[in-house]
């Protein structure tokens, strides 16, 4: 029974080490690999956004917990965004090469994270044809405005860390 703890325990230690090995250190340079980011009040998509960063913005890692980045822009704007929206290569627009017209939306990039994308989306329409996506494709439209959702989760006491209520 012992050696079957020990052997758990160094399990552990490694995949600790690993963890810790990951995790994005304090005062590293980052760059937006996105059209636009979000910083936002708190790591969460359901947190403010306090500011806003473009494609190729570097900012400056404070600190990181669970795949979210709390980090610095240029002007001083300071917030917290996912680290999926964050490369550590410098990204350098060169004139009429089209590096900002390649650049992921926000919600792209959330949904290339899930697992879907044009091409997903593409083959499912293929293999269900009977199925009319045209209120789908209009509720794709629909843009809440940030106070408004702010407003919403106030009324319905929202925690934005959890997404639970308060």
């Amino acid at each position: 029974m012992k050696p079957l703890r020990l052997i758990g325990a160094g399990c552990l230690a490694i995949l600790l080490l690993a963890g810790m090995a990951h995790a994005v250190k304090p005062g590293k340079a980052m760059s937006v690999q996105m059209h636009k980011g979000e910083l936002r009040a708190a790591p969460s998509r359901l947190a403010a956004v306090v500011s806003t960063v473009k494609y190729g913005d570097r900012l400056t890692v404070q600190e990181s917990r669970s795949g979210w980045i709390k980090a610095s822009a240029s002007d001083g704007a300071s917030g917290w965004i996912h680290e999926s929206a964050l490369t550590p290569k410098r990204i350098v627009l060169a004139s009429g090469t089209g590096d900002a017209q390649l650049a992921a939306s926000s919600d792209e990039m959330a949904m290339a994270g899930k697992g879907f994308n044009s091409d997903v989306e593409k083959q499912f329409k293929d293999k269900n044809k009977d199925i009319d996506f045209t209120w789908v494709d209009k509720m794709e439209t629909y843009l809440v405005p940030p106070t408004q959702l702010q407003q919403f989760m106030q009324d319905g006491r929202v925690d934005p860390s959890t997404g639970g209520a308060r």
